[in-house]
């Protein structure tokens, strides 16, 4: 994708181009913002705008140099990303021995640091270094949800570049628009603050059966059945789904909100847009502090996840609440 083609991120985009036209690209960039705001999209783009001999300031998909760096593979760009929990010394010093020559026929270098914000102390005061004797042809570019969390040093020495989450119903529009199915979309554009995300978690394999689970247990719950249990057990904890309690967790908070929704007559609002019918008269059946305190219940098990509950554990309690226990 080229910088020109990114519609969601105005301002961030705005500051890029204005670089690469008037050719005052700083040396360093933050591009801070939450998940799927699309902050490597516009890194890559920008170092296509910086590489392409076809079109400068801009980037292209045909000349090599911009295939290269679709492909991650160009000679002048080199990533970083962490090596287990943490980007470590050796990291930088690497980044470092590789930028300390020009090769022959590359002028510009680029490199992207993703999760800068997990950077050791040793590690950040490494690239400090690097910072405070920064060579002209070299840009340098930090990725975090967190930039306030990059020390402080660094954020000094670098341009701020702010990625914005994306209004729920603005990607709801276009991604309905590109023929994915609402009862996916609605839910997972709530879950994610741009489209790349919420796009991957729809196409994903899992993404549909772990909404059939919640809306199965919800109305286990409802009846209050004690086979609820075992359902979770069955379809959870005993299947691949078992490692997306975190999602069954965050959908069966949207079907909350959805119950409070339709108690005050929001039914445009509902996210659980096909399940309405039998969704509307349970919602009335129990007054509105039990769905703001199953809501608080909710909350309370993503905290005990956590600390290292036994998730089976963490999702009864919350099931037994729901039921009027």
């Amino acid at each position: 994708m080229l910088l020109s083609q990114i519609k969601n991120q105005r301002l961030a985009i705005a500051l890029l181009q204005n670089g690469l036209r008037k050719r005052t690209l700083a040396h360093a960039y933050i591009f801070s913002g939450p998940k799927g705001t699309g902050k490597l999209t516009a890194a890559l783009a920008l170092a296509k705008g910086l590489f392409c001999t076809e079109k400068e300031g801009e980037g292209c998909y045909e000349c090599v140099a911009c295939r290269k760096v679709l492909n991650r593979n160009h000679a002048s760009l080199y990533m970083i990303e962490p090596d287990g929990s943490s980007i470590k010394i050796e990291q930088i010093r690497e980044l470092k021995r590789r930028f300390s020559y020009r090769q022959d026929g590359m002028d510009r270098q680029v490199y992207i640091i993703q999760q800068a914000e997990k950077m050791t102390i040793q590690a950040a005061n490494g690239l400090l270094k690097f910072f405070e004797e920064p060579q002209t042809e070299v840009v340098a570019i930090l990725i975090s949800e967190n930039g306030q969390a990059i020390l402080p040093t660094l954020r000094s020495r670098s341009q701020w570049v702010p990625f914005v989450p994306l209004a729920p119903v603005d990607m709801e529009q276009q991604l309905t628009a590109a023929g994915y199915p609402l009862t996916l979309v609605r839910p997972a554009v709530r879950l994610h603050s741009g489209m790349d995300s919420a796009k991957e978690t729809i196409e994903s394999n899992e993404f549909a059966e772990v909404r059939n689970v919640v809306i199965q247990l919800m109305k286990e719950c409802l009846a209050g059945e004690a086979s609820a249990s075992i359902l979770a057990q069955q379809k959870l904890f005993k299947s691949d789904l078992r490692e997306h309690i975190e999602t069954v967790l965050d959908l069966l908070a949207l079907f909350l909100k959805d119950m409070l929704l339709l108690q005050y007559g929001q039914e445009r609002m509902v996210i659980f847009i096909d399940q309405m019918d039998w969704m509307a008269p349970q919602a009335r059946r129990k007054p509105v502090a039990h769905w703001i305190h199953s809501i608080d219940r909710v909350a309370l098990a993503r905290k005990r996840l956590r600390l290292h509950v036994q998730p089976q554990l963490a999702l009864e309690q919350v099931m037994f609440y729901i039921k009027g226990g």
